[in-house]
């Protein structure tokens, strides 16, 4: 009975993950995430020298202000973003995320990954659907790798960060990401 619970969980789960990538957006929503993203930018770049180098760096940066997460024992996260290369916004994308474990809670965050090399932006690009963990390298940096970035030290494909963390959300567990390029 609990395998026949845990897997209609699953697969209802599954199945608002791969609707939530195929919803279409609409102009005035396009340009508010515009809008936000680049607000997003803005402020990490300014709070942090590790966010602003590799901003200067980066071949693009996808941003995504905010993220809503939400989960006990089965979770899952979503939340629209905006592909930027050179300030200019270039493509929209969708982020979305099932997970399992000893969870609860409800947050709001954003996150930014800088794309670093020609590679790991055309594995964005020709991917259908890029999953965190499977392609280029991804370093997600936390306050420690932060101080430690240089110039010099920028060795990997991808760099994550996550902000504005907002609200509760406490466990452990297990997470399949998927970042999917939402038709313009």
């Amino acid at each position: 009975m609990i395998r026949m619970r845990i897997g209609t969980t699953i697969v209802v789960l599954a199945a608002a993950v791969a609707l939530a990538g195929t919803r279409p957006a609409r102009a005035a929503d396009r340009q508010k995430l515009d809008r936000s993203a680049a607000e997003a930018l803005t402020n990490l770049v300014a709070s942090n020298t590790a966010p602003k180098l590799l901003n200067e760096k980066a071949k693009a940066v996808l941003v995504f202000p905010n993220i809503v997460k939400a989960g006990f024992m089965f979770g899952g996260q979503m939340g629209d973003g905006v592909l930027t290369k050179n300030g200019r916004p270039v493509g929209h994308y969708n982020s979305v995320a099932a997970s399992y474990g000893l969870q609860v809670g409800v947050q709001v965050f954003g996150y930014a990954l800088f794309f670093m090399s020609d590679e790991a932006l055309a594995y964005l690009d020709k991917s259908d659907g890029w999953e965190l963990g499977v392609g280029p390298s991804i370093v997600v940096v936390d306050a420690g790798v932060g101080k430690s970035l240089t110039s010099t030290t920028i060795t990997q494909d991808v760099y994550a960060f996550i902000f504005d963390q907002k609200g509760l959300m406490a466990g452990i567990g297990i997470q399949g990401s998927k970042i999917t390029k939402l038709a313009e």
